[in-house]
Protein backbone atom coordinates (compact mmCIF):
# COMPACT_ATOMS: atom_id res chain seq x y z
CA UNK A 1 0.00 0.00 0.00
CA UNK A 2 1.63 3.02 -0.90
CA UNK A 3 2.58 6.31 1.36
CA UNK A 4 -0.53 7.91 0.75
CA UNK A 5 -3.09 5.55 1.24
CA UNK A 6 -1.05 4.47 4.83
CA UNK A 7 -1.33 8.19 5.61
CA UNK A 8 -5.18 8.55 4.73
CA UNK A 9 -7.85 9.12 8.07
CA UNK A 10 -10.75 6.77 7.75
CA UNK A 11 -14.00 8.65 7.50
CA UNK A 12 -17.27 6.72 7.99
CA UNK A 13 -20.15 7.92 5.87
CA UNK A 14 -23.12 8.08 7.98
CA UNK A 15 -25.79 5.80 7.34
CA UNK A 16 -28.81 6.89 4.75
CA UNK A 17 -32.09 6.94 6.67
CA UNK A 18 -34.04 4.58 3.96
CA UNK A 19 -31.29 2.30 3.32
CA UNK A 20 -32.18 -0.48 5.98
CA UNK A 21 -29.39 -2.89 4.94
CA UNK A 22 -26.84 -0.27 5.20
CA UNK A 23 -25.76 -1.20 1.38
CA UNK A 24 -25.03 2.59 0.73
CA UNK A 25 -22.67 2.56 4.10
CA UNK A 26 -20.91 -0.14 2.94
CA UNK A 27 -19.97 0.91 -0.71
CA UNK A 28 -19.04 4.50 0.60
CA UNK A 29 -15.70 3.42 1.44
CA UNK A 30 -13.87 1.92 -1.58
CA UNK A 31 -9.96 1.43 -2.46
CA UNK A 32 -9.46 2.42 -5.78
CA UNK A 33 -7.18 1.69 -8.31
CA UNK A 34 -6.46 2.47 -11.96
CA UNK A 35 -6.79 0.62 -14.32
CA UNK A 36 -3.86 1.64 -16.41
CA UNK A 37 -1.42 2.70 -13.47
CA UNK A 38 -0.12 -0.70 -11.56
CA UNK A 39 0.21 1.69 -8.37
CA UNK A 40 -2.55 1.78 -6.19
CA UNK A 41 -4.04 5.64 -5.39
CA UNK A 42 -4.66 6.50 -2.25
CA UNK A 43 -7.63 5.31 0.31
CA UNK A 44 -10.95 7.55 -1.03
CA UNK A 45 -14.24 8.19 1.24
CA UNK A 46 -17.23 9.60 0.71
CA UNK A 47 -20.42 9.87 2.56
CA UNK A 48 -24.39 8.86 1.49
CA UNK A 49 -24.95 11.87 -0.25
CA UNK A 50 -22.36 11.84 -2.55
CA UNK A 51 -22.98 11.71 -6.21
CA UNK A 52 -20.92 8.56 -8.59
CA UNK A 53 -19.94 9.54 -11.87
CA UNK A 54 -19.60 6.86 -14.43
CA UNK A 55 -17.77 8.59 -17.34
CA UNK A 56 -18.31 7.38 -20.80
CA UNK A 57 -14.44 7.00 -21.31
CA UNK A 58 -14.37 4.31 -18.05
CA UNK A 59 -15.62 0.83 -16.93
CA UNK A 60 -15.86 0.94 -13.52
CA UNK A 61 -15.04 -2.58 -11.81
CA UNK A 62 -16.11 -3.75 -8.19
CA UNK A 63 -14.46 -6.40 -6.40
CA UNK A 64 -16.17 -7.57 -3.36
CA UNK A 65 -16.17 -10.31 -0.64
CA UNK A 66 -19.32 -12.37 -0.85
CA UNK A 67 -18.45 -13.61 3.20
CA UNK A 68 -20.45 -11.38 5.46
CA UNK A 69 -22.18 -11.67 9.31
CA UNK A 70 -25.01 -13.48 9.41
CA UNK A 71 -26.56 -9.93 10.76
CA UNK A 72 -25.68 -7.97 8.44
CA UNK A 73 -26.95 -10.23 5.61
CA UNK A 74 -30.72 -10.36 7.14
CA UNK A 75 -30.13 -6.26 6.96
CA UNK A 76 -29.01 -6.85 2.50
CA UNK A 77 -32.25 -9.38 2.15
CA UNK A 78 -34.81 -6.46 3.04
CA UNK A 79 -33.70 -4.26 -0.34
CA UNK A 80 -33.86 -7.03 -2.74
CA UNK A 81 -37.21 -7.77 -4.49
CA UNK A 82 -39.11 -10.56 -3.93
CA UNK A 83 -38.47 -12.82 -6.81
CA UNK A 84 -34.58 -12.07 -5.35
CA UNK A 85 -35.79 -13.36 -2.37
CA UNK A 86 -37.54 -16.32 -3.33
CA UNK A 87 -34.29 -17.29 -5.52
CA UNK A 88 -32.30 -17.08 -2.40
CA UNK A 89 -34.14 -19.51 -0.33
CA UNK A 90 -34.40 -21.96 -2.98
CA UNK A 91 -30.22 -22.90 -2.15
CA UNK A 92 -30.34 -26.05 -0.35
CA UNK A 93 -27.13 -24.50 1.90
CA UNK A 94 -27.14 -21.38 4.16
CA UNK A 95 -23.96 -20.43 2.20
CA UNK A 96 -25.09 -20.10 -0.73
CA UNK A 97 -28.12 -18.43 0.36
CA UNK A 98 -25.84 -15.75 2.01
CA UNK A 99 -23.50 -15.14 -0.77
CA UNK A 100 -26.29 -14.96 -3.35
CA UNK A 101 -28.07 -12.69 -1.17
CA UNK A 102 -25.06 -10.46 -0.27
CA UNK A 103 -24.52 -10.26 -4.32
CA UNK A 104 -27.41 -8.92 -5.51
CA UNK A 105 -27.96 -6.60 -2.35
CA UNK A 106 -24.26 -5.18 -3.38
CA UNK A 107 -25.38 -4.84 -6.95
CA UNK A 108 -28.35 -2.97 -6.06
CA UNK A 109 -26.04 -0.90 -3.40
CA UNK A 110 -23.59 0.22 -6.11
CA UNK A 111 -26.40 0.90 -8.65
CA UNK A 112 -28.07 2.84 -6.50
CA UNK A 113 -25.31 5.27 -5.71
CA UNK A 114 -24.84 5.32 -9.80
CA UNK A 115 -28.39 6.20 -9.57
CA UNK A 116 -28.51 8.50 -6.21
CA UNK A 117 -31.79 6.59 -5.21
CA UNK A 118 -32.80 3.43 -2.94
CA UNK A 119 -31.42 -0.15 -3.67
CA UNK A 120 -34.98 -1.39 -2.99
CA UNK A 121 -36.56 1.01 -6.04
CA UNK A 122 -34.54 -0.69 -8.50
CA UNK A 123 -36.30 -2.80 -11.01
CA UNK A 124 -34.45 -5.00 -13.28
CA UNK A 125 -35.76 -6.69 -16.45
CA UNK A 126 -34.30 -10.04 -17.75
CA UNK A 127 -33.70 -10.84 -21.15
CA UNK A 128 -33.86 -14.50 -22.83
CA UNK A 129 -30.81 -15.73 -20.53
CA UNK A 130 -31.87 -13.87 -17.40
CA UNK A 131 -29.30 -11.52 -18.06
CA UNK A 132 -30.15 -8.55 -15.61
CA UNK A 133 -30.50 -5.09 -16.83
CA UNK A 134 -32.27 -1.46 -16.63
CA UNK A 135 -34.37 0.26 -19.03
CA UNK A 136 -32.77 3.67 -18.61
CA UNK A 137 -28.94 2.16 -17.76
CA UNK A 138 -26.20 1.85 -16.78
CA UNK A 139 -24.85 -1.40 -18.18
CA UNK A 140 -23.59 -3.83 -15.63
CA UNK A 141 -23.03 -7.30 -15.54
CA UNK A 142 -21.57 -9.48 -12.41
CA UNK A 143 -19.49 -12.72 -11.99
CA UNK A 144 -18.87 -14.97 -8.95
CA UNK A 145 -16.63 -17.57 -7.74
CA UNK A 146 -16.44 -18.85 -3.96
CA UNK A 147 -16.42 -15.86 -2.10
CA UNK A 148 -15.45 -13.29 -4.50
CA UNK A 149 -17.99 -11.28 -6.21
CA UNK A 150 -16.73 -8.78 -9.23
CA UNK A 151 -19.05 -6.07 -11.03
CA UNK A 152 -18.81 -4.05 -13.96
CA UNK A 153 -20.70 -0.73 -15.12
CA UNK A 154 -20.26 1.63 -17.87
CA UNK A 155 -22.29 4.42 -19.18
CA UNK A 156 -22.18 3.56 -23.30
CA UNK A 157 -22.96 -0.45 -24.00
CA UNK A 158 -23.29 -3.65 -22.88
CA UNK A 159 -20.42 -5.56 -20.97
CA UNK A 160 -19.65 -8.60 -19.77
CA UNK A 161 -17.38 -9.95 -16.74
CA UNK A 162 -16.17 -13.15 -15.60
CA UNK A 163 -13.84 -14.86 -12.78
CA UNK A 164 -12.85 -17.56 -11.67
CA UNK A 165 -10.89 -18.77 -8.62
CA UNK A 166 -6.94 -19.76 -9.30
CA UNK A 167 -7.60 -23.49 -9.44
CA UNK A 168 -5.71 -26.35 -11.11
CA UNK A 169 -7.96 -28.55 -10.13
CA UNK A 170 -10.64 -27.08 -12.37
CA UNK A 171 -8.61 -27.53 -15.39
CA UNK A 172 -7.33 -31.22 -14.90
CA UNK A 173 -10.40 -32.67 -17.06
CA UNK A 174 -9.55 -32.46 -20.76
CA UNK A 175 -12.04 -29.73 -20.71
CA UNK A 176 -10.30 -27.85 -23.25
CA UNK A 177 -10.65 -30.29 -25.89
CA UNK A 178 -14.15 -30.37 -25.42
CA UNK A 179 -15.26 -26.63 -25.41
CA UNK A 180 -12.04 -24.64 -26.86
CA UNK A 181 -11.15 -24.25 -30.61
CA UNK A 182 -8.71 -25.90 -32.13
CA UNK A 183 -6.42 -23.30 -32.27
CA UNK A 184 -6.77 -22.68 -28.45
CA UNK A 185 -5.95 -25.98 -28.08
CA UNK A 186 -3.35 -25.83 -29.72
CA UNK A 187 -1.69 -22.90 -28.19
CA UNK A 188 -2.79 -24.43 -24.68
CA UNK A 189 -1.11 -27.89 -25.26
CA UNK A 190 2.31 -25.97 -26.40
CA UNK A 191 2.98 -24.22 -22.83
CA UNK A 192 4.63 -25.95 -20.17
CA UNK A 193 2.29 -28.61 -17.96
CA UNK A 194 2.84 -26.12 -14.69
CA UNK A 195 1.47 -23.04 -16.65
CA UNK A 196 -1.44 -25.02 -18.12
CA UNK A 197 -3.69 -24.82 -15.54
CA UNK A 198 -4.07 -21.00 -15.42
CA UNK A 199 -3.76 -20.62 -19.23
CA UNK A 200 -7.20 -22.64 -19.18
CA UNK A 201 -8.53 -20.19 -16.51
CA UNK A 202 -7.43 -17.26 -18.52
CA UNK A 203 -9.23 -18.56 -21.98
CA UNK A 204 -12.27 -19.73 -20.23
CA UNK A 205 -12.73 -16.49 -18.45
CA UNK A 206 -12.47 -14.40 -21.68
CA UNK A 207 -14.66 -16.50 -23.50
CA UNK A 208 -17.42 -16.27 -20.70
CA UNK A 209 -16.73 -12.34 -20.43
CA UNK A 210 -17.46 -11.82 -24.30
CA UNK A 211 -20.39 -14.00 -24.79
CA UNK A 212 -22.26 -12.77 -21.24
CA UNK A 213 -21.18 -9.03 -22.99
CA UNK A 214 -23.24 -10.48 -26.14
CA UNK A 215 -25.92 -11.56 -24.34
CA UNK A 216 -25.80 -14.87 -26.11
CA UNK A 217 -25.75 -17.14 -22.69
CA UNK A 218 -25.54 -20.41 -23.77
CA UNK A 219 -26.25 -20.56 -27.35
CA UNK A 220 -23.28 -18.94 -28.44
CA UNK A 221 -20.69 -22.22 -28.75
CA UNK A 222 -17.52 -21.81 -26.92
CA UNK A 223 -15.59 -22.89 -30.18
CA UNK A 224 -16.74 -20.70 -32.35
CA UNK A 225 -14.16 -17.55 -31.57
CA UNK A 226 -10.92 -17.67 -30.34
CA UNK A 227 -9.19 -15.20 -28.00
CA UNK A 228 -5.20 -15.19 -26.45
CA UNK A 229 -4.86 -17.45 -23.31
CA UNK A 230 -0.90 -17.48 -22.86
CA UNK A 231 0.16 -15.78 -19.81
CA UNK A 232 1.25 -12.18 -19.61
CA UNK A 233 0.10 -12.00 -23.61
CA UNK A 234 -2.62 -9.04 -23.94
CA UNK A 235 -6.42 -9.91 -23.79
CA UNK A 236 -7.82 -10.03 -26.94
CA UNK A 237 -10.85 -11.84 -29.19
CA UNK A 238 -9.20 -13.32 -32.67
CA UNK A 239 -11.71 -14.45 -34.62
CA UNK A 240 -15.25 -14.93 -34.61
CA UNK A 241 -16.71 -17.86 -36.78
CA UNK A 242 -19.80 -15.87 -37.77
CA UNK A 243 -18.08 -12.88 -39.39
CA UNK A 244 -14.77 -11.54 -40.59
CA UNK A 245 -14.98 -8.38 -38.74
CA UNK A 246 -15.88 -8.91 -35.96
CA UNK A 247 -12.81 -9.47 -33.48
CA UNK A 248 -11.50 -6.15 -34.48
CA UNK A 249 -14.62 -4.16 -32.57
CA UNK A 250 -14.19 -5.71 -29.55
CA UNK A 251 -11.77 -5.09 -26.36
CA UNK A 252 -10.87 -7.32 -23.57
CA UNK A 253 -9.17 -6.74 -20.59
CA UNK A 254 -7.39 -9.08 -18.41
CA UNK A 255 -8.21 -8.44 -14.91
CA UNK A 256 -6.78 -11.26 -12.74
CA UNK A 257 -5.17 -11.37 -9.31
CA UNK A 258 -2.64 -13.09 -8.07
CA UNK A 259 -2.28 -11.92 -4.99
CA UNK A 260 -6.28 -12.39 -4.56
CA UNK A 261 -6.27 -15.59 -6.11
CA UNK A 262 -8.72 -15.34 -8.96
CA UNK A 263 -8.41 -15.01 -12.84
CA UNK A 264 -10.88 -12.77 -14.12
CA UNK A 265 -11.50 -10.79 -17.37
CA UNK A 266 -14.11 -8.07 -18.80
CA UNK A 267 -15.24 -7.55 -22.23
CA UNK A 268 -17.14 -4.93 -24.10
CA UNK A 269 -17.83 -3.67 -27.83
CA UNK A 270 -15.56 -0.26 -29.15
CA UNK A 271 -12.44 1.17 -27.58
CA UNK A 272 -11.34 4.53 -25.70
CA UNK A 273 -11.93 3.43 -22.70
CA UNK A 274 -10.14 2.30 -19.71
CA UNK A 275 -10.77 -0.12 -16.55
CA UNK A 276 -11.36 1.71 -13.02
CA UNK A 277 -10.89 -0.97 -10.50
CA UNK A 278 -12.32 -0.42 -6.52
CA UNK A 279 -12.94 -2.73 -4.10
CA UNK A 280 -15.16 -2.90 -1.54
CA UNK A 281 -14.43 -2.62 1.94
CA UNK A 282 -15.96 -5.82 3.98
CA UNK A 283 -16.96 -6.04 7.79
CA UNK A 284 -15.85 -9.11 8.86
CA UNK A 285 -13.94 -9.47 12.13
CA UNK A 286 -10.61 -8.36 12.05
CA UNK A 287 -11.12 -5.83 8.76
CA UNK A 288 -11.87 -2.30 9.21
CA UNK A 289 -14.09 -0.69 6.71
CA UNK A 290 -11.41 1.26 4.20
CA UNK A 291 -8.46 -1.33 5.99
CA UNK A 292 -6.61 -2.87 2.84
CA UNK A 293 -6.05 -6.50 3.42
CA UNK A 294 -3.01 -8.47 3.59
Amino acid sequence: MGEAAQAAEPRYPPRAGTDRSGCLDIVGAVLATNGEDTGKQALTFDDAGAEWALPVDEVHVWRASLEWPAETVRGMRHVLAPDERRRADRFRFERDRSRYTVGRALLRGLLARYLKTAPEELQFQYGEFRKPALRSGPWFNLSHSGPIALYAFSATGQIGIDVELDDANFARERLAERFFSPAEVSVLRSLPADVQPRAFLICWTRKEAFIKARGDGLSLALDSFDVTLAPDTPAALLRTAWCRDEARRWRLEDLSDRQGGYVAAVAMRGYGWRVVERQIMDTLEGNVPGQERR
